[in-house]
């Protein structure tokens, strides 16, 4: 989440009761989670699983609960009992939770020769571009951003809450909702299914990039941005954080798992699961994924397995 405008890290710490060392006269320009982030940041950290990597991060300021890590040149530490509330005390000030009163809100701007069909919902700040065709039954949340000649077919959701959590199993509730204050970006001539839901990100966007075509019941996960041109066919589901390059082709059924790279031009044939990054311009199957020729070679000698131990008894 881009802030309104910079703010000063004395500021912010007066905000959520931090001790602030380091970078005392740094402006912070927006905060982000740790897949995401890019210089000016805020990020925050609560466990030391993830102390280093938050610290070697491009993030500019790191909300902690441990003064005695060591300060990156440059950056500041801003020390809180709980980042977790911290980070929700932020989020609440920036973009707190405003309840819809009408349909569509006075705050939305649509351009020219956009179709709204009846029974959409479209939330505050909402930006759409000119020729669109939103069918009945969409929903477009709060702050998300919908570029020119796109098509969001009946039922589709653009823009719900990331499904991610602040966990601690020593407490009664283990899961905490991390309150989603990203957006979703569908830029131009991008076309959805019906039925697609497509989250917000946590703190950063999910973008749809230009070109992109979604199937019916395809599901897009917190913060996961794709490429130009790429096919994505029914009852796809993509984890949070994933990466799809251009021209990237997901058939039906394929599941993706969280904060992976699928290369350019890259194609994923159906059913298949994919644990991690895939290099790009081949075509892969099966799961785990692997390279579909060399799938299907296997699944020929498993089914001869059968011939051969006849052959091997005795």
């Amino acid at each position: 989440m881009r802030f309104p405008s910079p703010v000063s890290l004395t500021w912010m710490a007066e905000l959520i009761n931090a001790e602030l060392i380091g970078n005392s006269s740094g402006m912070a320009t927006g905060i982000n989670e740790i897949h995401r982030v890019e210089e000016g940041d805020l990020v925050f950290v609560d466990h030391p699983k993830y102390y280093e990597k938050c610290l070697l991060s491009a993030a500019s300021f790191i909300i902690i609960n441990n003064r005695d890590v060591i300060v990156p040149e440059s950056k500041a530490l801003l020390v809180v009992d709980n980042p977790f509330e911290a980070y929700t005390t932020i989020v609440d000030y920036f973009r707190p939770f405003t309840p819809a009163t009408q349909s569509i809100s006075n705050t939305a701007e649509i351009g020219e020769g956009t179709y709204i069909a009846p029974n959409v919902f479209i939330g505050h700040h909402v930006v759409i571009g000119s020729n669109c065709r939103i069918h009945p039954n969409v929903t477009i949340l709060d702050h998300c951003i919908i570029g020119n000649n796109v098509i969001i077919q009946s039922g589709t959701v653009i823009g719900s809450d990331a499904f991610y959590y602040n966990t601690k199993k020593d407490r009664p509730i283990w899961y905490k909702k991390m309150q989603s204050c990203g957006r979703v970006i569908l830029e131009d001539y991008v076309e959805t299914g019906a039925g697609c839901t497509i989250d917000r990100g946590v703190s950063s966007d999910t973008i749809i990039g230009a070109g992109t075509k979604l199937d019916n019941q395809v599901h897009i996960g917190h913060d996961t941005v794709t490429g130009k041109n790429c096919l994505i066919a029914a009852q796809v589901g993509i984890a949070g954080a994933v990466t799809l390059e251009d021209g990237v082709v997901l058939w039906g059924q394929v599941g993706v798992n969280k904060t992976l790279t699928i290369g350019k031009n890259a194609v994923v044939l159906a059913q298949a699961g994919v644990p991690g990054d895939l290099e790009g311009g081949k075509i892969y199957w099966g799961s785990p994924t692997d390279e579909a020729s060399v799938k299907k070679r296997e699944l020929i000698w498993i089914k001869r397995i059968p011939e051969i131990w006849a052959k091997l008894k005795p």
